[in-house]
């Protein structure tokens, strides 16, 4: 499973743009699935380091859980109101819980061994949805490991 890593070899324009989108509010969006299949959304913030994308989570939260059930997650960077919404970008792809101290210091800190859950995320899809520069048409642009960019346009 692609890193973000991989993204931005594959697409770096594009993951410059998604960055840009990812970076603009420390919250963001992060989607799991409920154990009897329904959606939940919770907040999060993101960490990127080495070649990864990181997530947290309080010790046992339901996002947590989720995850060790179902790996399955998107995540949706924040938005803007019109008229200054400039863009978003959202990936979705599987988590994998790292439970060793060693990772979880060198990414979170000490003082997070034992005391929280650390998610590393693999990407199968971005998306970066922008105006184009005459403001008058929505740019949908999706990255897909191996395929490489699609961009369509939309009124």
């Amino acid at each position: 499973m692609p890193a973000w890593a991989d993204f931005e070899r594959e697409a770096p324009e594009l993951a410059v743009a998604a960055r840009s989108f990812l970076d603009a509010h420390v919250h963001k969006t992060l989607a799991t699935i409920r154990a009897d299949g329904s959606p939940r959304i919770s907040g999060t913030e993101l960490n990127f380091q080495g070649d990864d994308v990181w997530i947290g989570s309080m010790l046992d939260a339901y996002k947590a859980r989720d995850l060790q059930r179902d790996p399955r997650y998107a995540v949706h960077s924040g938005s803007d109101s019109p008229p200054d919404w400039k863009g978003d970008a959202k990936f979705s792809g599987v988590a994998h819980e790292l439970t060793d101290e060693e990772t979880i210091r060198d990414v979170n800190g000490p003082e997070h061994v034992g005391k929280s859950h650390l998610f590393r995320l693999d990407i199968e899809l971005v998306s970066v949805v922008h105006m184009n520069d005459a403001g008058d048409r929505i740019i949908v642009e999706t990255w897909k490991p191996g395929a490489g960019v699609s961009r369509i346009e939309r009124d």
